[in-house]
């Protein structure tokens, strides 16, 4: 939880994560990083390793590491996104692909930035409307000159940002049934709203689509699923300002 200061304040920024393995390996493929900004805010890092198991595992850790350290020393987004698919082309030879997000709340300009490497989209619902980001664009490694797809949001009451793997992406389709990851988001927030009396925590956002993933794989996720919300919501009256983080981290 992050207190924001300035023109979006008397809000509070909420992160939460779900992640699982693909059915039957030990070790997911996709790997999060969290670090605060330079200037205040924080910086998330969804690396989604070509393949499953320990060689994925490597892959994205790899990347995520190599991105987290840019964003710890200043290093724009953008052009953090591109200098990462530098160094594992280079590294790698262009043989290898990870798809890659970075998520972060920036308190200097008060939005939220999410540079895009990935099939997957970026949905953004806000009180009223429903967007979904998928312009074309291609997983780091592959190929020279690669470069991100840039989404910028305001920080403003109401907004939730949703980020994942191809795990959520292709949840389904095995079956024929794939998973429509919009109606779902929308159902969640909209029975959060219900039981909450105000708008969906991003843990049961994450959670709920996370579970509905899994659901739709018949309980066997087919790829290593992953998920990443970022929610403005207000502050609660009285509330304090003190900042958490809670992880949740099972041993099997």
């Amino acid at each position: 939880m992050l207190g924001v200061e300035g023109p979006a304040s008397n809000l509070e920024i909420q992160i939460a994560a779900s992640k699982v393995a693909r059915y039957a390996v030990r070790e997911s493929g996709d790997t999060l990083e969290m670090m605060e900004r330079p200037a205040g805010g924080l910086s998330l890092v969804l690396a989604d390793g070509q393949g499953s198991g320990a060689a994925a595992k490597a892959l994205s850790h790899l990347v995520a590491r190599r991105a987290a350290s840019l964003l710890a020393e200043g290093v724009r987004d953008g052009a953090v996104a591109r200098a990462t698919h530098d160094f594992l082309y280079a590294h790698k030879k262009g043989r290898v692909s990870v798809a890659l997000h970075i998520v972060s709340v920036d308190l200097t300009t008060n939005t939220i930035v999410v540079s895009r490497n990935s099939d997957c989209p970026v949905i953004v619902v806000d009180p009223v409307h429903t967007h979904v980001y998928d312009q074309l664009c291609t997983p780091i490694g592959l190929y020279p000159r690669t470069r991100p797809v840039i989404i910028e949001v305001p920080i403003a009451p109401g907004i939730t940002v949703v980020v994942y793997s191809d795990g959520v992406l292709h949840a389904g389709e095995r079956a024929g049934q794939p998973l429509d990851v919009v109606a779902t988001l929308e159902g969640l927030l909209r029975g959060e709203r219900r039981e909450l009396a105000g708008p969906g925590e991003a843990q049961a956002v994450a959670d709920g689509l996370l579970a509905a993933a899994i659901a739709q794989d018949q309980g066997r996720p087919q790829d290593d699923v992953s998920v990443v919300v970022v929610a403005v919501r207000p502050l609660s009256p009285g509330g304090d300002t003190a900042r958490r983080l809670q992880v949740r981290f099972p041993i099997l």
